[in-house]
């Protein structure tokens, strides 16, 4: 039985086809683009459970390839990069990409990411909802969505992930790091200021919802989700 269809997007056929190599060994089917525009119709006609996307791709570029299939799906993106800069990584991030690789990579650690991300992303397909309410503000991580002041709010899944974890633990404070392990679930290399930039842009879609609880900065240490009695 197949672990799950991942579209490979790169126009560097010698590297997909060492992916398919070592995805297919661990039981994954795999479908393959070249170019961003054929990336997008691939995505819509083969719904693949993962998408691994290079940014620099002909004809359209792995940041809109990444805009264009977030506007009708959460389904997983890891983000292949040449390079090592926090801003591609941080943007990257801000477009509802699930986890990143830089380039040249080893392809064992790949599929062990491709399966770190689909194990984290299906965790919430069981049986229980799960969800967090507070006034004004309804956190579904089950159906991905986001409701404040009883309309949905349109936000990526990372963002939404950290303000469950966040809201799941009231009051308790959370270093960068330890957000970044426990929400992001790998190694960063430090880019603390992920966390930093997905709270901000929590921060824009919450401001002044309610007196009751609110998203903090506790200087020197991290954030927490405070509630007031």
């Amino acid at each position: 039985m197949a672990e799950g269809k991942i579209l490979i997007v790169d126009d560097d056929k010698n590297i997909c086809e060492l992916l398919r190599l070592y995805l297919e060994k661990e039981d994954f089917s795999v479908v393959i683009a070249n170019d961003g525009m054929r990336a997008v119709e691939m995505f819509a006609s083969e719904n693949p459970d993962m998408v691994l996307l290079d940014i620099m791709l002909p004809k359209l570029d792995g940041w809109q390839v990444c805009r264009e299939i977030r506007k009708s799906s959460d389904k997983p993106i890891i983000m292949l990069t040449a390079k090592g800069e926090t801003f591609d990584k941080i943007l990257g991030l801000e477009l509802g990409a699930d986890d990143y690789v830089v380039k040249p990579f080893d392809a064992k650690e790949v599929v062990a990411r491709v399966k770190a991300v689909l194990r984290r992303t299906s965790s919430g397909q069981g049986d229980a909802v799960k969800e967090v309410r507070y006034d004004k503000l309804v956190v579904n991580l089950t159906n991905y969505e986001l409701k404040v002041d009883g309309k949905i709010i349109d936000t990526p899944p990372k963002e939404l992930e950290l303000l469950y974890h966040l809201a799941s633990n009231p009051n308790r404070v959370f270093t960068r790091d330890q957000l970044l392990d426990e929400v992001w679930g790998f190694d960063y290399y430090g880019d603390s200021r992920t966390v930093d930039v997905h709270i901000k842009r929590l921060r824009e879609k919450l401001e002044d919802v309610s007196d009751k609880w609110c998203l903090k900065t506790v200087w020197g240490v991290g954030y927490k989700f405070e509630t007031k009695d």
